[in-house]
């Protein structure tokens, strides 16, 4: 019987919605990794600003923090952890992955991948086998008692919406921390590094420890209603 194969994706992205910075891996259960692929695209990069939230003043997401990341990503290009290529490269390249694995494509939020990945012409139509990584750990973990306890020590809580609620977090790097029980450094996100330090052991400690029609097949998909402080910190 022939082994999977998985193919995990990562992106960040610009103002207007593509990609520019596009991360990949090919591994096995083991999360040893066969291949990676690792650019900036070409036409994209340096012409279209990165993502920022204007609602922000301080930390990664912020206008400073973009600034930040553009000149992370020319430190990478300087010392080679980085390329610039065209999105015709990168479906060659995905060509090939297909036509020697047919792994199995997932991502931590794969629909949001998959969606910018579409608007920047990335090709991942060829893969017709695909799962959400995220959802399958919320279903995995996230509503566990232990992952809320984790959550509630490591004060792991997104902001308060307007209507007065707050969620705990279910992000992959909250919850690479959590499976691997490790110190992590906070995710930089960036493609690559976010697939190999959060995205991979989150995945591998998924597909041994679940069924794949389980991962594959999720009964309920993310609902925040159910990671609700209010539902699941109640005061005695």
């Amino acid at each position: 019987m022939k082994k999977d194969i998985y193919l995990i994706i990562d992106t960040e992205t610009t103002t207007d919605n593509k990609v520019v910075d596009f991360g990949a891996i090919v591994c096995n259960r083991k999360g040893e990794i066969l291949h990676q692929c690792s650019t900036l695209i070409y036409g994209i990069f340096g012409k279209s600003a990165l993502w920022y939230d204007r609602g922000i003043n301080t930390g990664i997401w912020s206008a400073q923090g973009k600034d930040k990341r553009m000149n992370r990503y020319h430190e990478m290009l300087e010392n080679g952890s980085r390329i610039l290529a065209s999105v015709n490269q990168i479906n060659r390249w995905l060509e090939r992955v297909r036509g020697k694995y047919n792994p199995i494509l997932t991502a931590y939020n794969l629909p949001f991948d998959v969606n910018k990945c579409n608007n920047t012409g990335i090709d991942l139509t060829m893969f017709s086998q695909r799962f959400d990584l995220w959802t399958a750990s919320f279903n995995k973990w996230a509503l566990t008692n232990k992952y809320k306890t984790f959550a509630l020590e490591n004060h792991a809580f997104n902001n308060r919406t307007a209507l007065g609620n707050m969620t705990y977090q279910t992000n992959a790097e909250i919850m690479a921390k959590f499976i691997t029980q490790e110190n992590l450094d906070d995710e930089p996100h960036t493609a690559l590094e976010d697939i190999i330090g959060y995205e991979l052991p989150i995945l591998v400690k998924l597909i041994n420890t679940t069924t794949k029609e389980e991962f594959m097949n999720p009964t309920q998909g993310f609902d925040w209603r159910k990671v609700q402080l209010k539902d699941n910190f109640k005061s005695s």
